[in-house]
């Protein structure tokens, strides 16, 4: 892919990081190789991408991580959002 099909902005390959939700667990994937759009940050996986992701959260019972991580956990309450907008 050479052009963002959203923008039209061109996009190069990146390593990033992605956020993978499986079966109501959370697990982050580093390394992935991605296009990345220069100018909307839109991100694309390739087939063979996905297909490595896919086969992590399916043997994640089975593999050990690389590392764990702890992150904290906001909730975004309807009646803050004028106000924390505002402080922004």
């Amino acid at each position: 892919m050479t052009t963002c099909p959203f923008c039209g902005a061109p996009v190069e390959e990146r390593l990033v990081e992605h956020i993978h939700r499986w079966r109501g667990e959370i697990r982050l994937l580093r390394n992935v190789p991605a296009d990345v759009c220069v100018q909307c940050g839109e991100t694309f996986f390739g087939p063979d991408a996905l297909k490595a992701m896919d086969a992590i959260a399916f043997a994640a019972a089975k593999r050990e991580p690389d590392e764990r991580l702890s992150v904290p956990v906001y909730s975004l309450h309807q009646a803050e959002i004028p106000r924390l907008a505002a402080d922004a």
